[in-house]
């Protein structure tokens, strides 16, 4: 008896050394091909949030908002009876009232003279900034310097003690789908809230504007979270939270750290942000238009017009060219552009590489200062938020446009004049203040002769159907 149990006990001993063997075999291999160096599920986050929550502020704001008073019949029509009533018992109409707004966001402190990073549209004509730190300490804030087309914006608070917690901005560049991320902020106006997820896709391009580059993550992001930081696992702020999809779920964005870092530079240096300009309207470049210009790929950005004078045709660019490198960065995306143009110094000659014919050609360009209120593919005075181009074949085939007289909107920037009147991407312009468009040379010849305040009357073909639309010039 005593033997067969040593043997059943030898077995179970050898057994397990096998077990141990293979688990240790199978551990090298997984370390060697890979897959165990993916980071396992944290235990906790609570000492990356203890670490970096100090430095996230809770930004309370105040702005004044007028109400118009004035007759009753803002408010009752042509039928202005009671108007007529309350005039003649008071003797004057309504006056104008003014109303204070209150809202909440949230925002980090970069260094230890007070700057914070904020998004614009936390702060945009705010009377009064107030600033909440996690120990209960509060400062009221001054802005420095706003960007709204990236949603950007620079404050500070002035501190008596140089004890401010900061947070470094990291390499939003290193960011891989996949990587873990805290959001941290106010949502709601609920102090300090802190919620972990993701990078669910980089490069997003949601149409907020023409410098969409967007880190997508699922940690969860609600109103009052606006300007919050995004944390890497090191404690590094590689995004700053800005927008959500108000149906969808587990779907916010953030400002990659990276193109924040050349925008808060310049606020804090001169109160504005000065990008470069070389004068091209760009389009997607599409598997079907590759293949109409024996492209391998459908990458690049599609230049459908040059700015007469600008630095690209001074560069020897031409329509129907194919950027594919810009400052020595591949254009993978069309919206790659704009960003690489934007970044690069006022004045500094940089390589751009086309495709024309087949052939790829690298030319010296010197891009010049975008005017305020313009685009990268802004080639008039008037700005109406519109990119067109020519009619070209391989335009006609993409929108199914016959004919190749007029003028193709390609782009309507959100939230612009063209884009509250009603014109859409794939419109053909006709007329402009009845007035013949044939090719954009007559597009901007007709919008020099518009004043500003002046309504433009719009001439469109659509779907087979002409309709008439009016924009007024900015």
């Amino acid at each position: 008896m005593m033997k067969q149990s040593r043997r059943v006990s030898s077995i179970l001993s050898l057994s397990a050394i096998l077990m141990l063997g293979i688990l240790l075999v199978a551990q090298s291999g997984c370390k060697k091909n890979g897959p165990s160096e993916v980071v396992a599920f944290p235990q906790s986050f609570a000492d990356l949030a203890e670490k970096v929550s100090p430095a996230v502020v809770n930004i309370s704001t105040e702005k004044t908002l007028k109400m118009p008073g004035g007759p009753f019949r803002h408010f009752f029509g042509p039928d202005d009876s009671f108007g007529d009533f309350f005039r003649r018992y008071f003797g004057e109409d309504i006056p104008d009232r003014e109303m204070k707004q209150q809202s909440l966001g949230s925002g980090f402190i970069i260094d230890k003279d007070g700057y914070i990073i904020t998004n614009n549209h936390v702060v945009e004509g705010a009377d009064e900034i107030k600033v909440k730190l996690t120990d209960g300490r509060e400062y009221k804030a001054r802005v420095i310097g706003r960007d709204q087309k990236t949603d950007l914006a620079l404050i500070k608070i002035s501190s008596l003690f140089k004890d401010l917690p900061f947070l470094q901005l990291g390499d939003s560049d290193k960011v891989r789908v996949g990587d873990w991320v805290l959001a941290i902020g106010s949502p709601f106006g609920l102090e300090h809230t802190v919620t972990k997820g993701i990078i669910s896709a980089t490069g997003r391009v949601i149409g907020s504007g023409p410098y969409d580059n967007f880190l997508q993550t699922d940690a969860p992001i609600n109103p009052g979270n606006s300007g919050g930081p995004l944390i890497n696992l090191k404690g590094e702020v590689i995004g700053i939270n800005t927008a959500i999809i108000a149906s969808g779920q587990g779907i916010g964005f953030a400002i990659p750290s990276n193109l924040a870092k050349s925008v808060i530079s310049q606020l804090k240096g001169t109160g504005k942000v000065v990008r470069g300009w070389i004068g091209v309207s760009v389009q997607t470049v599409s598997p079907e238009i590759a293949k109409a210009l024996g492209l391998k790929e459908a990458k690049g950005a599609l230049v459908s017009d040059v700015a007469a004078g600008g630095p690209a045709e001074a560069a020897g660019i031409k329509r129907g060219d194919v950027i594919a490198a810009f400052n020595g960065r591949e254009i993978k995306a069309m919206s790659d552009l704009p960003q690489l143009v934007a970044g690069t110094a006022v004045g500094k000659t940089v390589d751009i590489t086309v495709l024309r014919d087949g052939k790829s050609l690298t030319m010296k360009i010197t891009p010049t200062e975008m005017k305020e209120g313009g685009s990268l593919s802004s080639g008039e005075g008037t700005d109406l938020g519109l990119t067109v181009s020519n009619l070209t074949p391989p335009l006609q085939r993409q929108f199914r446009i016959r004919g190749s007289e007029g003028v193709l909107i390609t782009d309507v920037a959100p939230d612009s004049p063209a884009d509250v009147a009603g014109l859409q991407q794939g419109d053909v312009i006709k007329e402009v203040n009845r007035k013949p468009v044939k090719n954009t040379d007559d597009y901007r010849a007709a919008l020099k002769k518009v004043e500003a305040g002046q309504p433009i009357l719009f001439l469109i073909t659509r779907g087979g159907n002409t309709i008439f639309l009016t924009i007024t010039a900015s």
